[in-house]
Parts: C-alpha cells; sequence; structure tokens
C-alpha cells in the first residue's frame, strides 16, 4: 500500500492521505474547490465543480493515472438541482471517457463547499 500525497495541491484538511494506491488500483480522497494556496473558490458550482475537477486531474497525475484511467466517481452535491450543470462540466473533463458514477445530494460538505468529488482510478501501470 503507497500513500500519496501531492505537492500540487492543498494539504490535505484532515488525518488522511489525498490517495491510496494498492495493486495498481488508486483511491482518491473526496476533493473540495480549494486552490493551491488553500482559497476556497467562489461559491458558484460551475466554478466549483472546475476547481474540483481540476484538483481530481492534478492528484490522478501526481499518483501516476489519470482522468482517462478513472473506474468509478462519487459526486457529493450540496443541491442536487446542480446535477445537470455538473454533468455538462463532467462530459467536459471526461470527453469520451465515461466512468461508473454515483451523485448524491448532502446537506452540508466540508468548508461550505457546493460540490466534492472521489474517484478509483488504474494506474498507469496497471492493464
Amino acid at each position: 500500500m503507497k500513500f500519496i500525497a501531492s505537492d500540487n495541491l492543498p494539504l490535505a484538511i484532515g488525518s488522511y492521505s489525498p490517495a491510496v494506491k494498492v495493486h495498481g488500483i488508486i483511491y482518491t480522497s473526496a476533493q473540495v474547490p480549494i486552490t493551491l494556496d488553500g482559497t476556497m473558490v467562489e461559491r458558484d458550482i460551475k466554478v466549483q465543480t472546475r476547481q474540483v475537477l481540476s484538483n481530481l486531474r492534478t492528484l490522478l497525475e501526481d499518483a501516476e493515472s489519470g482522468m482517462d484511467r478513472v473506474v468509478k466517481v462519487s459526486v457529493y452535491l450540496e443541491n442536487i438541482e446542480d446535477f445537470g450543470i455538473v454533468n455538462v462540466l463532467f462530459a467536459e473533463a471526461f470527453g469520451e471517457h465515461k466512468p461508473a458514477r454515483s451523485t448524491i445530494a448532502a446537506k452540508a460538505l466540508p468548508k461550505n463547499s457546493l460540490i466534492m468529488i472521489d474517484a478509483v482510478a488504474l494506474a498507469n501501470d496497471y492493464h
């Protein structure tokens, strides 16, 4: 088991690893819309979704994987009515790659986020 952190993302806000690699599979912790300097982006679902997807991409690349290696994502939304907007931004981020996905509404998310996302992906060295 390998614990993965990234110098290209803000420090974890708790006692957990940003990602863990086990037998060629990468499990990420949920990403929230925070920039590298620890600043929360504006409270707008489009802005926050783009930041979360950017953070996820960075974490996966630093873990020797990528968005095209994602098998499953879990999306947590403060407002389930934002699903349509998030779906469009997912299509932009993932292109033709369509991982399995669960989306749930959550009453409250860390740092007062509107969205957070975690993923399971294959490492580049796993076939």
